[in-house]
C-alpha cells in the first residue's frame, strides 16, 4: 500500500473577506475530490482571507498511479486563474515506512 500527499500554499486573488475566500476555496476542494477521488480539505491559514493551505491525500497499491493523480491535481490547481500557487509540498509513503 502506498500513500501520497500534497499541500498547496495559495494566494487568493481579488478576495476581501472570509466569505469570498470560501467561495473560492470550497469549489476548488470539491473539484479535487470529485475529479480525482482524493481526500482534500483546507488545512491551514483559515483566519487569513487572502491565503489558503489545501491538503490532499490518495491511497493506492500502485505507486505510479499515485504519482499520476498527484501530478494531475497539481496541474489543475496551478491552472486556476483565481489563485496563485506559492508552493507545493509532496510526500510519498510506502510499505517500508514506519
Amino acid at each position: 500500500m502506498y500513500f501520497g500527499t500534497l499541500s498547496f500554499d495559495l494566494l487568493l486573488g481579488d478576495v476581501r473577506s472570509l466569505k469570498q475566500k470560501r467561495s473560492v476555496v470550497r469549489p476548488l476542494v470539491a473539484e479535487l475530490r470529485r475529479k480525482y477521488a482524493v481526500s482534500a480539505a483546507e488545512v491551514g491559514e483559515q483566519d487569513l482571507y487572502r491565503r489558503a493551505v489545501i491538503g490532499l491525500g490518495v491511497v493506492s497499491g500502485d505507486p505510479a498511479h499515485i504519482t499520476e493523480v498527484l501530478d494531475a491535481c497539481e496541474r489543475m490547481v496551478a491552472a486556476r486563474p483565481e489563485v496563485e500557487l506559492l508552493s507545493v509540498r509532496r510526500r510519498f509513503h510506502g510499505d517500508e515506512d514506519e
